[in-house]
């Protein structure tokens, strides 16, 4: 089979898995999976069963870009913001599953079978291959949930973050450990200055040099050397690092995660996003061509034994370890459910552990067909955990029954009032002055203590989870005048506004914002009214200078309440600084102000910017003359006018290429 014709076939083995993945709403991970299994070339002689190398090959740029793709993600923030869990449960769980791994294959090999014999080196390399979980499939699955944020989520995004970081120095120890028994020392050593010298780099110095040099191509403004740029750093770390005696995988890895600490992570994730998904699915369909069935269908027993053991003992060790750590059983049991699966590093490891001479392909197949295993079952127990945590752990039950037990006691009796989700200080602020006027109002929050007082005060307050429907209902949601969502936390609003548009799709909805950034987002969502904090404190601050300069109240008040009908259109966006380049600033609206070039004199602005219609125009300033609104101002363009446009990065950016910017 010729090299075009086996790129159809790859084309249309992941186009096919993909499509049935997503019928079945199961992530398209799954699917390339898939496509690699059916197109492996010992089975069922699809591909070119006698170029084993090639495959090999395309394996290897498959996850040297995926490496890139995941350090890119990487987020040295939020692992600073979440050290508890990520130090904590994080690192308990990868130590002790190492350990574990390591000292139960050497004692199998003693006590069972000649097959599974190793030495102490293949040990600790199949234990660190077999400590990760599933990123991609993880948090896809918690993201569409709406779980990112819960008691549960942040558990597991803590051991994932722990993991991503543990991947680091495994890449380095792997290669370490396949040296001749008589350098082994000599190899350690060195290994372990690497890993020092390489985390060094990764928290401390790279992002600095990484910023400079991404700022000298940015300025030479041509997307194509932006785009060649990122390929040339990605696979020139991998060389570097591979020439060093490392890996191809930890180069691109190291390369991702320092661009991510830059300002140009938007933009670099907006030039690869196209590519992204399919870089992805290139790294899995090779893992499923690795694949060799014969063999596994000889060892299946084995196969089954190793698909079993390790996802309950992860299952039973992360459990164990996030209830140690002051979870409920409740979240407990689903950080282990959501944990238990392999994952793409523990491929990265395995097949690095292969080509170390670590594993045998007796061993390796069998390891590597449980672990596809695992990950193909990973989407129907996230699924099923609430079932799952519902029929084994009774506590929950009780729990779930005292919650509705207190809601409803409070609630019984009210019909007509406002149902407030939150109640810290704006949910507090909003019952306060709901009291004042005789407005009854029952509130739902998650913090024990806060209602405990509350409660004792005589408010009506419940503990409840208020994107649960079973809590809203029980609130009084049918019953309720309006909704008040207050908290800060928008996956946490998205799911709440889901429920409530499934339960009560008549009932208003009032939610609380920090920026302008996600209004269209919410009201899509099935918001009534949204409160965006940073543009109410801007009115507020501008309402009282007009006041305190003179300004009539009455049309001081009349100005207010125009910009709010108005939906703060006049107040979204602002002109970004060099302070202003965090990666939640870089996906708000934002306002820049361009010159219009002398080529373009005569031609109408709208046609211009057809192609960009998410970008608004503010006003149009000529020489000599004020800013005009734009609607005002429909003459064609003149060399010299400067043109306010307000909109997100990626779209302004366009629009200063139509306009020759």
């Amino acid at each position: 089979m010729g090299p075009l014709e086996l790129t159809l076939l790859y084309l249309l083995a992941a186009v096919l898995g993909v499509v049935v993945c997503r019928w079945l709403k199961l992530p398209a991970i799954l699917g390339y999976l898939l496509a690699g299994v059916l197109i492996e070339p010992r089975t069922l002689g699809l591909a070119f069963g006698q170029d084993a190398e090639g495959i090999k090959y395309l394996a290897e740029f498959g996850v040297v870009f995926l490496m890139f793709v995941i350090g890119l993600e990487f987020n040295l923030p939020k692992l600073r913001a979440m050290r508890k869990q990520v130090f904590g449960l994080g690192m308990a769980q990868v130590v002790l599953t190492m350990l574990v791994v390591t000292l139960g294959s050497l004692a199998l090999g003693w006590l069972v079978t000649t097959q599974w014999q190793m030495r102490w080196q293949s040990a600790l390399a199949l234990s660190g291959a077999m400590a990760m979980s599933s990123t991609a499939i993880v948090v896809k699955m918690m993201a569409d949930r709406l779980e990112l944020e819960s008691a549960h989520g942040q558990r597991v995004m803590g051991v994932l973050l722990f993991q991503d970081l543990a991947v680091v120095p495994l890449l380095v120890l792997i290669p370490a450990l396949g040296s001749q028994p008589d350098q082994l020392l000599v190899a350690l050593g060195l290994a372990a200055l690497k890993a020092v010298a390489l985390i060094t780099v990764l928290l401390w110095g790279g992002q600095r040099v990484m910023r400079w040099w991404l700022t000298l191509v940015a300025r030479r403004k041509s997307e194509e050397l932006f785009v060649l740029n990122l390929l040339l750093m990605a696979l020139g770390l991998a060389w570097l690092t591979e020439h060093a005696g490392l890996s191809l995988a930890l180069g691109a890895f190291i390369c991702g995660v320092l661009i991510s600490e830059t300002e140009y992570k938007v933009q670099v994730e907006s030039e690869i996003r196209p590519f992204h998904d399919v870089l992805l699915g290139l790294f899995f369909i090779t893992i499923g061509m690795m694949l060799d069935w014969r063999l596994v269908l000889l060892q299946w027993p084995m196969v089954l034994l190793l698909l079993t053991v390790p996802v309950l003992f992860k299952l039973v060790l992360i459990t164990g370890l996030a209830k140690a750590m002051g979870a409920s059983s409740g979240v407990a049991l689903r950080t282990g459910l959501y944990l238990a699966q392999a994952g793409e590093f523990g491929f990265v490891l395995l097949t690095l552990s292969q080509r170390e001479g670590l594993l045998s392909p007796e061993l390796f197949q069998p390891v590597l067909a449980a672990m596809v295993l695992s990950m193909l079952a990973t989407p129907f127990i996230i699924m099923g955990s609430n079932r799952i945590v519902l029929r084994l752990v009774s506590s929950e039950w009780m729990q779930q029954s005292l919650q509705m037990t207190g809601i409803a006691r409070q609630s019984i009796n009210t019909s007509g009032h406002v149902l407030i989700c939150g109640y810290g200080r704006s949910g507090q602020t909003m019952a306060r002055m709901l009291e004042q006027q005789d407005i009854p109002y029952v509130a739902l929050d998650l913090d024990p203590d806060r209602v405990r007082q509350a409660a004792a005060a005589g408010q009506s307050v419940a503990f409840g989870d208020a994107s649960k429907p079973q809590a809203l209902v029980t609130a009084g949601l049918n019953r309720a005048s309006a909704v008040a969502i207050t908290y800060l936390d928008l996956h946490s609003a998205l799911k709440t506004l889901a429920v409530i548009r499934a339960q009560a799709p008549e009932v208003p909805v009032i939610v609380r914002t920090q920026t302008d950034r996600d209004l269209d987002r919410l009201r899509e969502a099935g918001a009534t009214e949204i409160v965006p904090e940073s543009q109410e404190g801007s009115l507020m601050l501008a309402s009282h200078a007009l006041a305190l300069l003179g300004m009539p109240m009455r049309r001081v008040l009349r100005i207010v309440q125009q910009q709010r009908e108005q939906r703060y259109e006049l107040l979204r966006g602002y002109f970004h600084g060099a302070d202003d380049a965090s990666e939640d600033e870089m996906q708000e609206e934002r306002l820049h102000s361009f010159a219009v070039p002398q080529a373009l004199a005569g031609q109408p602005l709208a046609q211009l910017l057809e192609e960009v219609p998410e970008v608004r125009v503010i006003s149009r300033r000529r020489r000599g003359a004020a800013a005009s609104a734009a609607a005002d101002d429909d003459s064609p363009l003149q060399g010299g006018d400067i043109l306010v446009l307000s909109g997100k990065a990626e779209a302004l950016a366009r629009a200063g290429k139509a306009l020759g910017a």
